[in-house]
């Protein structure tokens, strides 16, 4: 009649000893031998303490319907911005332009994802314009982690040896981070005017004190022109145009990760280490106590209780 096998479970056998004694001394050993070099070894292969991290988000972007614009010509300027004080400075140099902007949110998710932003700058027959600088101003905020505001600003500018009739671009507006956010809390710190627009002085609006007040900033926004083209054979009474496409990207945003984020990806480390000199050093434990390489008391061989 054949055999078949219709039960089985482990035994369990007990090894004893003093407290002082060899094996005692073994067993202590062989505990801080499986547990400190794991430590040691994930703290020493680097990022043990995880000090950055980042994640990918679509900034809240919103033009604020600010700008200042110089055009030069063969032996002077036009000008005009949103900031009347700025206006009054320029007094032959303004020239009121005609602006159009528009945002869209393409995908409806309630942000905008891109601006559309025209100007046409009237201009006589006689004014031809080699070269422009234009400063558009923007709302940027982040909700994700930490609740971030700040002023925003593209640089658009360009200059050519011929003069031009049209201007386009098309590009991103791209966030630059020189410092990392904080993991949670209000961050405002850079929500504040990049121009003074209440000063009645030139130098406010000087376009290098604007650039090294702005870029001393830890977050800052640059305007990447992917693509522009400058285009000449302006006909007669036809004004110079400027015309923009700025697109608001998602963004991989560097922060500093909370006490909680830190000690999870430490304990994970550790533990990928812990398990291999756990299983190494049980082997080696089984091999010594059966053989009774150190003096124990051997108790019965018992069953083990049900779990």
């Amino acid at each position: 009649m054949a055999v078949i096998q219709v039960y089985s479970h482990a035994i369990q056998q007990k090894y004893k000893a003093s407290v002082c004694s060899k094996a005692t001394f073994f067993q202590l050993c062989v505990f801080i031998l499986t547990v400190v070099p794991p430590l040691i070894f994930a703290y020493k292969s680097q990022g043990f303490w995880l000090k950055l991290s980042s994640y990918v988000e679509q900034p809240d972007i919103r033009f604020k319907y600010q700008l200042l614009v110089i055009l030069d010509t063969a032996d002077d300027y036009l000008a005009w911005s949103t900031f009347q004080n700025f206006n009054s400075l320029q007094q032959s140099h303004i020239r009121i332009p005609l602006v159009k902007s528009r945002e869209e949110d393409v995908n409806r998710d309630g942000k905008k994802d891109l601006l559309h932003f025209s100007l046409e700058m009237p201009v006589t027959d006689t004014e031809d314009i080699f070269a422009l600088q234009l400063l558009l101003f923007f709302d940027y905020r982040l909700y994700k982690f930490s609740e971030f505001t700040m002023e925003s600003m593209a640089y658009v500018h360009h200059s050519a040896m011929q003069s031009g009739a049209e201007y386009s671009t098309d590009g991103h507006l791209i966030l630059v981070q020189r410092q990392p956010l904080a993991h949670r809390g209000v961050d405002s710190r850079y929500n504040n005017t990049s121009i003074d627009q209440e000063s009645i002085f030139a130098e406010a609006y000087d376009f290098k004190r604007i650039f090294k007040e702005y870029n001393s900033r830890n977050v800052t926004t640059r305007y990447d022109a992917d693509y522009s083209v400058w285009v000449r054979g302006r006909g007669s009474g036809m004004p110079f145009t400027i015309t923009i496409t700025v697109r608001y990207p998602e963004e991989s945003v560097t922060y500093t990760p909370g006490f909680w984020q830190v000690m999870k990806d430490a304990w994970i480390q550790y533990l990928a280490v812990l398990i291999i000199f756990v299983l190494v050093f049980d082997r080696i434990k089984k091999y010594v106590f059966k053989n009774q390489l150190v003096t124990t008391i051997v108790d019965r061989r018992v069953k083990p209780h049900d779990t």
